[in-house]
């Protein structure tokens, strides 16, 4: 499929973020009437058979004025203090709202290690099925008040990719304070909407720089980047603003001059190659001449020692590592060799010596998860 869609297809399993800009007034107050709005558009869309989840930012935002600051905090442990504060209040603003409706809300917490560790990678699956199976929508955010900057999810964009993969969804909304992907920032000199994304060579001209709001962490690099790990493992995702909820998710059809469509750039994959793509912890590196990150992505073969230039990190044998080319990180994988067993290899190589006997590739192709090439890079 080349052209944009038309509409949501029937019966889809959609996840929804609206980001913190979209959410909170100029006054740095939760916006009650567009959770209201959003309420009775979710309502529809599970009237209509869809089934919803819910990425809410706007937890820190919420504890803003309750705790008489003005704006948001620079330093972690004041985050963590404002996360606490309001996602009690955000969450209670949700509920209150969707059950006018009739709709069931469930709070879901989530911390890196959730989607880093395999064994809670797969517990998270669970519960996301259970409470889908069961007509509830999920109310999702990273567990702010806990995570730190060395581990922590990112930003509420990748978190929506996530789990966008987590529960298989058919189409990702990310919701914003812009109609779409610009070439530019809007009212710049030339700036032109884009409003279908059929792969990397469709953002050449588009110009991703800048962060997000003053209450959001997020910008557009951040939604192109969600939109392409969301692509790759064939979740389609609009980009739009949150002004025109109504337009996108009131009615079967969208119009045509409304938000960016991305379509997917691959099929759904294996809850393993996503996980180890976009969700696993790496623990080191290996750097690749430009022929195997050429055989890894577009020969689809595995990693061999011959194309292994160096190696970052202490890591053994069996652990997650990512795939460096020369111009980008490749891939993702699960390396048969431990960084000692590399580095022996190397340097025995850089001595002219005969390199320790090692035929098995560093990164089997079965163990192998390419990574999408996104605006910026």
């Amino acid at each position: 499929m080349s052209e944009r869609p038309g509409g949501l297809p029937e019966g889809a399993r959609v996840v929804l973020k609206v980001g913190s800009s979209s959410l909170t007034r100029p006054d740095g107050g939760l916006n009650l009437n567009r959770i209201d709005i959003l309420a009775r558009l979710i309502a529809g869309l599970r009237g209509r058979g869809h089934e919803v989840v819910l990425i809410s930012s706007g937890a820190v935002a919420a504890g803003l004025p309750a705790l008489g600051l003005e704006e948001r905090p620079g330093e972690l442990r004041l985050l963590q203090a404002a996360a606490s504060v309001g996602q009690g209040r955000l969450v209670s603003r949700w509920e209150t709202a969707m059950s006018a409706y009739g709709v069931v809300t469930a709070q879901v917490l989530l911390t890196a290690q959730d989607v880093a560790v395999r064994r809670h990678y797969r517990t998270v699956r669970s519960t996301f099925a259970a409470l889908l199976s069961m007509g509830a929508v999920p109310i999702v955010n990273e567990n702010d008040a806990v995570a730190t900057t060395e581990f922590n999810l990112g930003d509420n964009d990748h978190l929506a990719a996530l789990v966008a993969h987590l529960v298989t969804a058919d189409v990702l909304v990310l919701f914003t304070d812009v109609d779409g992907m610009w070439t530019d920032r809007p009212g710049n000199p030339g700036a032109e909407p884009v409003r279908l994304v059929t792969g990397p060579a469709d953002l050449e001209r588009v110009n991703v720089s800048g962060r997000g709001s003053a209450l959001g962490t997020g910008g557009m690099r951040t939604k192109a980047q969600a939109a392409a790990i969301a692509g790759a493992s064939g979740t389609a995702t609009i980009i739009a603003s949150a002004d025109d909820a109504q337009r996108l998710l009131g009615g079967p059809g969208v119009p045509s001059d409304l938000g960016t469509w991305f379509l997917p750039t691959g099929p759904h994959r294996s809850s393993r190659r996503l996980w180890m793509a976009h969700a696993s912890q790496p623990e080191g590196r290996v750097l690749v001449d430009a022929g195997a990150a050429r055989a890894v992505t577009v020969g689809k073969k595995s990693l061999l020692l011959p194309g292994v230039t160096g190696v970052d990190g202490d890591f053994e044998s069996g652990s997650v590592v990512e795939v460096v080319g020369p111009e980008r990180t490749v891939a993702r994988g699960i390396c048969r060799y431990s960084a000692a067993e590399l580095a022996e290899v190397l340097a025995a190589r850089a001595a002219g010596r005969p390199a320790p006997d090692h035929v098995a590739p560093v990164v089997h192709r079965d163990d192998l998860a390419e990574l999408p090439r996104t605006a910026g890079e």
